[in-house]
């Protein structure tokens, strides 16, 4: 049985382009926490174009399930992850461009980077995550750095358009979580999930939680967000 984890940013998304204060992701969070989220999750970009330093604070504070924060191995970034000491600090790719992470990070490129910045946040009782390819490379790379946990990047299996090439993925999915599980670490899996192909990844044995967003935020505009939260938890539990 997989945990769920909620991920808040599109919430955010919604607020800033009106520059307002709704909707207000703080009690997304809560509302997603009394539905069935297991934990809360959010990427504090660098360009802020979503989430905003004070939902961190304030998300820290009132929301009582782990805090996932994604971020980019950015100086400035992790200050405010050591300020405010979230349960995991999850390390992603980020170019102001993208409209969503798209790809993993690569551990083997940016080892010593992503080795310094682990070492800064595990020194104070931060669990460090690292968003990776599903390559075992890379979860030996990640492991090698400091990292306690890998979420495997799960795009190429939710776009694939073809039975055999999702199936495929979904294979790739599963090698990379069985090696990761064997290295001690724990795993982690998102990206592209929604209703419709969730629970494939879910019925892998070797990972713990799924993190979703978009599919979840989506689905709140029609049926309400404590309603979509609960449908997708009953999908990957």
């Amino acid at each position: 049985m997989a945990k769920l984890g909620v991920n808040i940013d599109h919430v955010a998304t919604l607020r800033q382009a009106r520059r307002e204060i709704d909707p207000n992701p703080v009690k997304a969070a809560k509302i997603a926490v009394r539905n069935g989220a297991d934990s809360i999750v959010c990427h504090l970009r660098e360009d802020r174009r979503h989430i905003q330093d004070d939902d961190v604070v304030r998300i820290r504070k009132v929301v009582r399930k782990p805090l996932n924060l994604e971020m980019a191995i950015d100086p400035q970034i992790i200050r405010i992850a050591l300020k405010v000491r979230p349960d995991y600090a999850m390390f992603v790719p980020e170019r102001r461009e993208e409209v969503t992470t798209e790809g993993g990070l690569d551990v083997v490129k940016h080892f010593q980077r992503v080795k310094r910045a682990a070492k800064r946040l595990s020194d104070k009782g931060i669990k460090v995550s690292v968003f990776i390819d599903p390559k075992v490379s890379q979860v030996q790379r990640a492991k090698d750095a400091g990292a306690r946990i890998v979420e495997l990047h799960t795009g190429g299996y939710a776009n694939a358009r073809t039975v055999s090439s999702r199936a495929r993925h979904l294979q790739q999915i599963k090698k990379a979580a069985v090696f990761a599980r064997g290295l001690g670490l724990t795993v982690h899996a998102g990206h592209g999930l929604k209703y419709h192909n969730a629970r494939a990844v879910a019925r892998i044995k070797e990972i713990d939680e799924l993190n979703i967003g978009h599919a979840i935020i989506s689905e709140a505009v029609f049926s309400g967000l404590a309603a979509a939260v609960r449908r997708m938890k009953d999908i990957v539990a």
